[in-house]
């Protein structure tokens, strides 16, 4: 232990500063006693009279040995006295002294031999009470130990936050001597630390007397230059016995390791919380955009500053992704950037949405082609020629800042699809392998949801193609009526289904109008409705009744297992007016008459085809007269049935769409997918709007049309 009380190098002009009572020697009560040649009391303290009892003038004047000592002890005190006085030095020791009360007591002395200008002779006494003086003796011999042998670091500073005592542990801690404490501040002694916060903490303590306890702090001092420690401080106030106030004591507690546990903890939690939220987070959809987009703005939150996601283009296209080979340049697709910041140094990176040859000597490229994470911990100007597209975007990722790198695959069944690039700016640590294996785990997580999504999108591609494909291309050219149609395939994440519609034309101008939908999603419904449209058409060119073609198409659905699907089917006789209809399960179409208002037809609904019904009742066909300017409109479910809105409200504003005659068949098909479509839409939609155009009767056409009328049979 070092202290220090005279500390500054030139103490200025001696100064006389009175001591106010409650010191050391005050504590002490030290008493002071002169004797004469006789062994007479000659002076006598107010001490004395404290310690021994008798005032001065009872004690002045008489022989110490017989006022003071007991009978037994006074050839003892007389021999002790003549050797003092003869010369002998002094004498020191515990001597038990009779007090005025009678009791005896035990005071510690020091006697000394005094000589006058006159060469007298005199012996001076000095004493105090020895359990006193033990009592402070064994204090002192248990503080000092207790200061120097202490595994905490301890220090004591002056009212000016001088230090004035600094024990081996806090000298260790500090990594400084002694002596380059002492006589300065912690802003003096400390500068690497944050002085500022430790002097105001003291400052508060001294002025309010309440202790701060456990102030942790961190940082790195030159006991361990090259790594942070951790210290838990607390400092109370010091008062002497007077209750002055005359410094701080500060205790320090290396908690480095304990600090450390903790921060790993909460890293570890941190690192976990971060990747359940990646599992809900990433992969929401099973769209390849969105869900790339999800990945990189979950790590720009916690991970990096700058994100990106780079996918194969031979991953987009469906087939099994392959990675280049060294020293060659793949085509890549940036699908997603993002920052955690808003900055311009989102124009550094590759074009999201465009295809791009990314030169082999890019980490991306060497990321994707070895399979494995690069890291690059602290970026040089080189590294950033590899890391960025082109010259420019390096200089604008160094002006941000960029000192960190980390780039990993995106790993999905044993392939490698592309990979996430990371970025830190305003984050000042580099990453390191922690940081590698949290954005591994992340990658791969995200890597089956967007190789689900690739997989999903190839497989709606190729539905969507089919049924495309299967539909009728050309606007069907029927006697006696105008068509127009639209199909739209439902959102992307619901997958394609099995809507058609077809317009076929028969023997005598006649025109059969079907539109169907089968159940579900995907190439199977698609293929199904091929397979539907294939057998309708065929079962057309015989002139079947309405009711009879459904109940043909009812045992063909029933064949195809777990198929079911629902079928509008009408025919169309120009050359008498008239149309044919009959439902399999399917909503009924709208009439528009031409002067009055859309309506619903009500027809039997029938029952939808696969069910595998009982026989004829199961169909029934309705015959309608239809003039020049009447409009027939059949639709699938998709364009009136959507989630949080009645099926009746639905059908309602279907009408009101349809009220405007004036609108060509195609614009009111434009406009009817318009208002009741929506992006998101879950279903997709077939929709066949034919006007009845003039067209003249045939010579067989003179039998009187009967209004409504349902049969099964194809004659008239």
């Amino acid at each position: 232990m070092v202290a220090s009380e005279a500390f500054r190098a030139d103490p200025g002009p001696v100064r006389v500063v009175p001591s106010e009572p409650g010191g050391l020697l005050d504590i002490l009560s030290v008493a002071a006693v002169v004797l004469d040649t006789g062994g007479r009391i000659t002076l006598w303290s107010p001490q004395a009279q404290e310690l021994f009892g008798w005032s001065a003038e009872e004690a002045l004047g008489s022989h110490a040995a017989k006022l003071l000592v007991a009978d037994e002890y006074v050839g003892l005190v007389l021999e002790l006295f003549a050797k003092v006085m003869a010369g002998g030095g002094t004498w020191a020791g515990v001597f038990p002294v009779r007090h005025k009360d009678g009791s005896t007591r035990l005071v510690e002395f020091r006697n000394m031999r005094l000589q006058d200008e006159d060469g007298g002779v005199y012996a001076l006494g000095i004493a105090c009470d020895e359990t006193v003086l033990r009592g402070v003796e064994r204090d002192l011999a248990l503080s000092v130990p207790l200061v120097a042998q202490s595994p905490l670091g301890l220090a004591v500073l002056d009212t000016d936050l001088r230090y004035v005592l600094i024990n081996p542990m806090l000298v260790r801690i500090n990594g400084l001597p002694a002596e380059e404490h002492l006589g300065r501040t912690p802003r003096e002694a400390l500068p690497f630390l944050d002085t500022d916060v430790i002097e105001a903490s003291m400052r508060r303590v001294l002025d309010t007397g309440t202790p701060l306890l456990d102030q942790y702090g961190v940082g790195r001092t030159p006991a361990d230059p090259g790594r942070d420690h951790a210290w838990s401080g607390s400092y109370y106030r010091l008062e002497d016995p007077r209750g002055r106030v005359i410094g701080v004591a500060l205790v320090v507690v290396d908690v480095t390791d304990s600090y450390r546990a903790a921060e790993e903890a909460a890293e570890a939690r941190r690192r976990l919380d971060l990747i359940a939220r990646a599992s809900m987070a990433v992969g929401t959809t099973l769209d390849l955009e969105r869900t790339a987009r999800e990945l990189a703005g979950l790590v720009v939150t916690d991970l990096a500053d700058l994100a990106s996601v780079d996918v194969l283009d031979s991953a987009l296209e469906g087939s099994a992704a392959t990675a280049p080979g060294p020293g060659t340049g793949p085509l890549f697709m940036a699908l997603a950037v993002a920052a955690a910041y808003e900055t311009d140094v989102l124009r550094a990176a590759d074009p999201v949405g465009e295809r791009t040859t990314y030169p082999a000597e890019r980490l991306v490229t060497h990321c994707v082609s070895t399979g494995r994470p690069v890291l690059v911990p602290r970026v040089t100007a080189r590294d950033l020629g590899r890391i960025a597209r082109d010259a420019a975007a390096a200089e604008l990722l160094a002006r941000e800042g960029a000192h960190s790198y980390l780039a990993v695959p995106l790993t999905a069944r044993g392939q490698v699809l592309g990979a996430l690039g990371l970025l830190r700016t305003r984050n000042p640590l580099p990453f390191d392998h922690d940081d590698v294996t949290l954005a591994g785990e992340l990658a791969t997580r995200a890597a089956i949801a967007i190789d689900n999504a690739r997989w999903y999108q190839h497989a709606a591609d190729t539905a969507l193609t089919l049924q495309r494909h299967l539909l009728p291309h050309p606007p069907p050219r029927s006697a006696g009526l105008q068509i127009a149609y639209r199909y739209e395939p439902a959102a992307a994440a619901s997958g394609i289904g099995g809507d058609w519609f077809d317009a076929i034309p028969q023997p005598k101008d006649k025109t059969a109008l079907v539109v169907g939908d089968v159940m579900g999603h995907g190439v199977h419904a698609a293929a199904t409705m091929g397979q539907l449209r294939t057998a309708t058409r065929t079962l057309a060119d015989l002139g079947l009744a309405p009711a009879r073609v459904l109940r043909h198409l009812d045992h063909i659905t029933a064949e195809l297992e777990g198929t079911m699907a629902t079928c509008v089917y009408a025919t169309w006789d120009p050359h008498r007016s008239r149309c044919r209809v009959a439902l399999a399960g399917h909503p009924p179409p709208v009439v528009i008459r031409s002067g009055r208002a859309p309506e619903l037809l009500d027809l039997p609904a029938g029952v939808p085809l696969g069910t595998g019904g009982l026989g004829d009742a199961d169909f029934e066909t309705t015959v309608l007269d239809l003039s020049p300017g009447d409009r027939l409109v059949l639709y699938t479910d998709g364009l009136v049935e959507t989630r949080g809105a009645a099926l009746d409200d639905r059908l309602d504003l279907l009408l009101r769409l349809l009220a405007d005659p004036a609108l060509s068949p195609e614009a009111t098909c434009d406009r009817l997918l318009t208002a009741l479509r929506h992006a998101d839409a879950t279903d997709d939609v077939a929709l066949v709007i034919a006007h009845v155009r003039p067209h003249p009767p045939a010579d067989a056409a003179d039998t009187p049309v009967r209004p409504a009328h349902q049969d099964g049979s194809p004659a008239d």
